[in-house]
């Protein structure tokens, strides 16, 4: 048992480390979806003009990144609380007179 936790921890320390060498030169350009399918547009149709502008941009990308996180941890928490409630066993026992009425 211990062996095989070992292996397992080493397995998780391996992958959490694998991605800072994959590109060691700094060459990776890591650009999201958004500026993808814009560039992509402006390739097909130059002259394409989009239908509206955001509401508000935020004034970095570190609060931009923030945002994005914050949501993440929300949405993550949303559901592991469900979750949570929907597992979790009845704390008050049914009384044997509603299982009668019930059944």
């Amino acid at each position: 048992m211990l062996k095989q936790n070992l292996i397992l921890i080493a397995a998780v320390a391996g992958l959490a480390v694998a991605p800072l060498f994959i590109h060691r030169d700094g060459k990776a350009e890591f650009s999201g979806s958004d500026g993808q399918a814009e560039a992509l547009i402006t390739e097909i149709r130059p002259d394409y003009q989009p239908w509206f502008s955001p509401l508000w941009e935020p004034p970095s990308g570190e609060i931009e990144s923030l945002l994005f996180a914050l949501q993440a941890a929300v949405g993550a928490g949303l559901i592991g609380f469900y979750f949570g409630r929907r597992s979790a066993t009845p704390k008050t026992p049914r009384s044997p007179s509603a299982e009668n009425r019930a059944g």
